[in-house]
């Protein structure tokens, strides 16, 4: 163990090797993951190997965003009246046509009520208008009547025709309008806010519901103007969500065709579709990729790491201890890999499941030992 912990770094000074406390917390923090077996087994029994070699690679351009979802809405009264039912709270989720609250209906029935009444009363009138035309004409047709009675009985039927059309469309208003005291879902969706309880007086575009689609999600991601030139728009962007420790691949990029004159930025959509546990608003890092480039890489589940520690086994042959050395890493490829910046050279083979090569380099140390 201690013969380990005393070998530099191939081409780097001995004051970048890994110090003995901090390979010891390493390895310790290694075995407490399993028992290690009583004696020791070949390396390439430890997980299967990686020849570490340059592969071209994605070169990315970064930007921060925010999460948003593609169908939101904020549901508002189109009537005045007292909010006598609220089946949904913050955070339940609804289908297509669900009732989520309701409007006092008293007033709206009223209304249709009277609007009725007032049709049956003109459609009255509008018959007696109607036979009194009829009988005017005979009577013109006997003489009986000048040509200006005749036109004043067909006035009075037009007027009564127009009247009942008139008022028939104020009981349709009436009647839609009753409609508006139950509120429904457009969509199905979960709830994000409810700014009103039962008992608040509702009116004419106060809001009383936020819902939104969770199986359509978005990210705005804001870019300088510069930069926009670099991006490929036709390659795959990545998102990136440090609250969820996940990353997704964006399905489509839209530029919008607007920028920020004072900031001197410009924003990019990137549809997701579906993300478990994403939530508008919450914070997003998109990857935009500019070209490709040729780089000494390994697996991203080959580095190991540990507080400020990372490092990767290194194989040997078959019948030597999976050696651990300490590396120095860039960014993740986005396609599995992670550019090593120093502690390995092509050619060399890495563990591609640390643990268990640290399980069995420290079922190899104590054999060493009795």
């Amino acid at each position: 163990m201690k013969n380990r912990c005393k070998q530099a770094l191939p081409g780097r000074t001995a004051s970048a090797s890994l110090s003995r406390g901090a390979l010891a917390a390493l390895l310790g923090a290694t075995l407490v993951l399993g028992t290690a077996p009583a004696a020791a087994q070949p390396a390439a029994a430890a997980a299967s190997a990686y020849v570490v070699a340059y592969r071209d690679v994605p070169e990315t351009i970064s930007a921060e965003g925010v999460a948003e979802a593609m169908r939101q809405s904020t549901l508002a009264a189109q009537i005045s009246g007292q909010i006598v039912e609220l089946r949904v709270k913050v955070g339940d989720s609804v289908k297509a046509g669900q009732v989520l609250a309701r409007i006092d209906p008293r007033a709206a029935e009223q209304a249709l009520s009277g609007s009725r009444s007032q049709v049956a009363e003109a459609q009255a009138g509008l018959n007696n208008a109607l036979r009194s035309f009829e009988r005017s004409k005979k009577l013109f047709a006997q003489k009986f009547i000048s040509q200006a009675g005749l036109d004043q009985a067909q006035a009075d039927y037009n007027v009564a025709q127009a009247r009942v059309a008139a008022l028939q469309a104020g009981a349709g208003q009436a009647s839609t309008a009753r409609t508006f005291t139950v509120i429904t879902a457009p969509y199905a969706g979960v709830i994000a806010a409810t700014p009103v309880e039962v008992g608040d007086m509702a009116t004419p575009g106060s809001p009383l519901l936020t819902l939104f689609d969770p199986s359509a999600m978005r990210v705005t991601a804001t870019l300088s103007q510069s930069s926009l030139s670099a991006i490929q728009m036709q390659q795959a962007a990545r998102v990136e969500f440090p609250a969820l420790k996940q990353t997704v691949t964006a399905n489509k990029i839209t530029l919008i065709p607007l920028a920020d004159s004072r900031s001197h930025t410009a924003r990019l959509r990137l549809d997701l579709g579906q993300v478990d546990g994403l939530l508008p608003g919450q914070f997003a890092r998109a990857y935009f990729v500019t070209g490709t480039a040729r780089k000494l890489v390994v697996p991203e589940q080959a580095v190991l790491r540990r507080s400020e520690v990372t490092a990767a086994y290194v194989l040997g042959s078959a019948q030597d201890q999976p050696q651990l050395r300490q590396i120095r890493v860039g960014e993740a490829s986005g396609n599995g890999f992670v550019e090593v910046l120093a502690g390995l050279r092509a050619g060399e083979r890495v563990a591609q499941d640390p643990v268990k090569a640290g399980l069995i380099s420290g079922a190899g140390a104590s054999a060493q030992k009795k």
